[in-house]
C-alpha cells in the first residue's frame, strides 16, 4: 500500500511534468524547435517537439530527489541526458543517422564498461539448457540497445502511439518488479509512467488543439533507452529477476514492428534506415480505421503480449514454449505484413459490404 506521502509525490511529479510541458512548449516555438507536415507527416501546422525534453527534465529531477532509486543512476541519467541533446539537435536539423547510431552504440559500450550491464546469457530460450553469451554477449548488447532504441523511435508515428506503447512496457515491467519484491524499480517504473501521461493528454490534444506537442527524437530514444536499460537490470544482473524471453513480450509491437518493417524494406531493396508509411498504424489507418481507433487497436494488442509474458513469467512457462509462441506471433505479423495491401484490400471491400 502506498503511505499519503507517495500519493503527495506521485501527484507532484505529474504537474511538474505537466508544468516543464508547458514552458518548454514556448521555448520550442521561440528557438523553431517544431514539427512542420510533409509528405510524411499529415498533421496541421507547426507542433513543438518538446516531449522528450520535458521527460528528462522531470525523469532527472526526480532522480536528483531519488539517487538510490535504481543501480548506477548517475551513469543512467548522463546517458538519457546525452540522447535527449542529440535528439532534439536531430529534431532541430535532421542529423545523420549514422551519428545517432554513433552514440547510441557509445552509450551501450558505457553500460558494460562502466555499468556493468549487458547481455549474458539468453536463458533456456531452445529448450537445451541457458545459453551463456560470452564475449559475444558484448556485441549482442550493442544491437539490443540500439534495437530497443529505434524500435521505439519507428512507432512515433500518430498520435499517443508512443506514449501508450511505453506505458504498457513500463506498466508490465513494474508489476513484475512489485512481484519479485523489487519495489524500488516498481515504483520508478510507476513514475515514468506518470511523467509521459502529460504528455499523452497534450499529445491527444486534451488541452486544445492549439497546445499540442510532439514526442520527438529526443523522447523516442529516451523512452528506448530507458526500457533496455531496465530491461537489463531485471534479467541480467547477478540474480536476475525476470527471465529474458518475459522481456521479448513487454516491447513485443514495438519489436515486431521494426524487425518487420526492415525486412520487407531490404527485401524489396531500399535501405532498412529508409522512412515510409508501411508501419503497422499506417496499414490500420489505410484500411479505414481513425487514429484514435488505431491507438485504441495496437494499444490493446501490445497489452495482450503483455500480459501472456507476464502470465509466462508468474506461472513459470518453459521459456522454450513462450519464445516459440513469440516467434510464431511474429511470423504471423510478418506474413500479414509482406501481404499488406492484399489483406488491406480485402477487408476493405468486407467493410464496405
Amino acid at each position: 500500500m502506498f503511505s499519503i506521502s507517495l500519493y503527495i509525490e506521485l501527484t507532484f511529479t505529474f504537474f511538474f511534468s505537466l508544468t516543464a510541458l508547458f514552458f518548454m512548449r514556448k521555448f520550442a516555438l521561440n528557438v523553431g524547435l517544431v514539427d512542420k507536415p510533409n509528405a510524411r507527416k499529415l498533421h496541421v501546422g507547426a507542433v513543438p517537439l518538446v516531449g522528450g525534453l520535458s521527460i528528462c527534465i522531470s525523469i532527472l529531477y526526480f532522480l536528483f530527489n531519488h539517487p538510490d532509486i535504481i543501480l548506477h543512476t548517475e551513469l543512467y541519467a548522463a546517458s538519457i541526458l546525452i540522447l535527449v541533446v542529440i535528439g532534439a539537435l536531430d529534431d532541430k536539423y535532421d542529423i545523420s543517422f549514422k551519428l545517432r547510431f554513433l552514440v547510441q552504440g557509445a552509450l551501450s559500450v558505457a553500460m558494460m564498461v562502466l555499468g556493468k550491464i549487458e547481455l549474458s546469457t539468453a536463458g533456456n530460450i531452445f529448450g537445451t539448457g541457458p545459453i551463456l553469451l560470452g564475449w559475444i554477449g558484448y556485441i549482442v548488447t550493442i544491437f539490443a540497445v540500439v534495437g530497443a532504441i529505434n524500435a521505439f523511435n519507428m512507432v512515433d508515428g500518430i498520435d499517443g502511439l508512443l506514449g501508450a506503447l511505453s506505458t504498457v512496457t513500463f506498466g508490465g515491467l513494474g508489476y513484475l518488479m512489485y512481484y519479485y519484491g523489487q519495489f524500488n524499480l516498481a515504483y520508478f517504473c510507476l513514475v515514468l509512467m506518470i511523467i509521459i501521461t502529460p504528455y499523452i493528454l497534450l499529445n491527444l490534444g486534451a488541452f486544445g488543439r492549439k497546445r499540442r506537442v510532439f514526442m520527438g527524437d529526443a523522447g523516442s530514444m529516451l523512452i528506448g533507452f530507458t526500457v533496455i536499460w531496465l530491461l537489463l537490470l531485471s534479467s541480467q544482473e547477478n540474480r536476475p529477476l525476470m527471465r529474458p524471453v518475459t522481456a521479448l513480450w513487454l516491447i513485443a509491437v514495438p519489436l515486431m514492428d521494426m524487425a518487420a518493417i526492415m525486412i520487407r524494406r531490404i527485401k524489396r531493396g531500399d535501405s532498412p534506415f529508409k522512412p515510409d508509411r508501411e508501419h503497422l498504424h499506417h496499414i490500420f489507418q489505410r484500411i479505414g480505421f481513425s487514429s484514435s481507433q488505431t491507438l485504441l487497436i495496437i494499444t490493446s494488442i501490445s497489452a495482450t503480449y503483455a500480459i501472456i509474458g507476464i502470465l509466462g513469467e508468474v506461472y513459470k512457462v518453459p521459456e522454450y514454449y513462450m519464445f516459440y509462441l513469440f516467434i510464431g506471433f511474429f511470423s504471423i505479423y510478418l506474413f500479414m505484413l509482406m501481404k499488406a495491401w492484399i489483406i488491406t484490400k480485402a477487408i476493405k471491400n468486407t467493410m464496405s459490404k
